[in-house]
């Protein structure tokens, strides 16, 4: 900055055609030093940015920007991702606001820009049904999907106005890419055919017009307020997973990764298995982005998540620690971001967990207070009723989330509490159809094997049992009896009661001490 704002004190006499004009490219990155020479990507990065730069202006990459953001006097602009000659991947760019100098494309320069992550608009859902009085229902459940998607961490929501004006009107999406600077376009039409409603979306990357998922479900006609509500809350939380996962895997080719490209890619890994080699290495995702910002509140809960999830799921080895650091990085997020709906959950989990039940439930309403489709949260309820005392209304809670998220990534755990519940309640024959359900949902989840073994030696199917026990270990050879143990998350009789009986089954079906 210092040498950009010299050099044109020191020519601000000259004449316009005289005067000299350095470009300034700034990367951060490996590089390779010899006596007469430094080279390596990091320096070719550099020098692509120098050449976009405008004369007297500095241009720096993401990797640049994530260091000094917030650190010195002076703005920048976000000049999207460039793509560069020999580069395999786009480049997310930034221009230095100088006094006086502000970022200008030259006269003829076509630079390639992608639009920003995680930006899509809604259009209009199509009425296929040929009447005109369901129009007010069909523009019900676009307006209600935008605002629900705006709830998606760093995501960019076109307003629905700016979205109306494409309704009844031919379509090129990625012409929409381009005239809204929206990375992804997701579309849909409802149908009512009888007593039924068909609902169909799908959701398209703009810049490739590639189809990256779509959907259908049927509902039977009934209070169609009841019913838009339902709609809105299942594409809510389908799509937020899609495009948690569509933006981690761009982070997976990113040379330059920021902050959000860590996050997503932790996300991603959050959602597909919890496993402890899984967790462990989502949790380095988001300690990444928290090197580079250390108060990303989206990368403080995720922590809070997982070190929620390797105490009271995976059964980790001191699980005090666990969840005493699941509860300092929630209280921090929430400390920089009070309505944060996650964080509140995060925080729930932990209660819920440590014999604050009743504390953690609080806190779960506060989620949905502010987020309505967290699916989780449902669950949680009836989770911290069995903690309670009430494994009876476990499976109510649970029948609310998949509802709400029917091909969540975390449905399978939900079907295992209710697993669980249910033998707490003595109610083995119960309990084998919800783990098999579970499994079914996500054979990779080790618990939901082991509880099938305990619960299939209960009732005296040994040969399942130790079949069940060999599945789990094959997802988890370090798993104990003893880390089960170390987890007594209520003292509430009954639900003691139910846990000595899984331990019991446990030893039966051979499961290690």
């Amino acid at each position: 900055m210092q040498f950009q704002t010299r050099i044109r004190e020191l020519t601000a006499a000259d004449a316009e055609e005289r005067r000299i004009a350095f470009r300034v490219g700034i990367n951060v990155g490996d590089v390779i030093v010899e006596p007469h020479d430094v080279f390596g990507d990091g320096v070719n990065i550099a020098a692509r940015l120098e050449s976009i730069a405008d004369p007297g202006g500095i241009c720096i990459s993401s990797s640049a920007y994530d260091h000094i953001r917030g650190k010195v006097g002076i703005e920048f602009a976000n000049c999207g991702e460039q793509t560069f000659k020999n580069i395999d991947l786009p480049i997310q760019t930034y221009a230095a606001l100088l006094d006086g100098l502000y970022p200008q494309r030259p006269v003829g320069a076509k630079v390639p820009r992608s639009p920003p992550r995680l930006s899509i608009v809604v259009l209009p859902f199509a009425n296929l049904s040929g009447d005109p009085l369901q129009d007010y229902f069909v523009d019900g459940v676009t307006e209600s999907l935008t605002t629900d998607l705006s709830r998606i961490s760093g995501s960019l929501v076109i307003g629905r106005h700016t979205a109306y004006t494409y309704k009844g009107k031919p379509i090129d999406l990625k012409q929409i890419g381009r005239d809204l600077d929206v990375r992804y376009v997701l579309e849909g039409s409802v149908q009512r055919s009888g007593d039924r409603f068909r609902v169909n979306v799908q959701l398209v990357d703009t810049e490739t017009g590639s189809h990256l998922w779509a959907d259908r479900f049927d509902k039977p006609l009934a209070d169609l307020f009841e019913m838009q509500d339902e709609i809105v809350s299942r594409l809510a939380n389908a799509l937020n997973a899609q495009l948690i996962a569509a933006e981690a895997r761009r982070a997976e080719r990113s040379l330059q990764p920021s902050a959000l490209d860590f996050y997503f890619q932790g996300m991603a890994l959050w959602n597909k298995s919890w496993t402890s080699p899984h967790l462990r290495q989502a949790r380095s995702f988001f300690e990444r982005a928290l090197g580079l910002e250390p108060d990303n509140v989206e990368a403080l809960v995720g922590i809070a998540l997982v070190d929620a999830a390797m105490a009271g799921v995976v059964f980790a080895d001191d699980p005090c620690r666990y969840f005493a650091a699941s509860e300092a990085a929630s209280m921090k997020a929430l400390s920089l971001d009070p309505q944060h709906a996650l964080a509140h959950m995060a925080l729930g989990v932990v209660q819920v967990c440590t014999q604050r039940a009743e504390k953690g439930v609080a806190e779960c309403e506060r989620a949905l207070a502010l987020n309505r489709n967290l699916a989780e949260a449902h669950a949680l309820f009836g989770v911290a009723k069995m903690l309670l005392g009430h494994p009876e209304e476990m499976e109510g809670y649970v029948r609310d989330a998949l509802r709400l998220s029917p091909r969540d990534d975390g449905a399978h755990r939900w079907l295992c509490c209710v697993g669980l519940a249910k033998l707490c309640l003595g109610a083995e024959a119960e309990a084998i159809e919800w783990l098999r359900r579970s499994i079914k949902a996500n054979p990779n989840y080790p618990v939901a094997h082991f509880v099938s073994a305990a619960v299939l030696a209960l009732i005296g199917k040994m040969d399942d049992a130790v079949a069940a026990k060999r599945d789990g270990l094959a997802l988890d050879p370090a798993f104990a009896i003893r880390r089960l143990k170390n987890v007594w998350l209520s003292d509430d009789p009954t639900f003691r009661a139910g846990s000595r009986r899984l331990v019991k089954g446990l030893h039966m079906a051979g499961v290690p001490e």
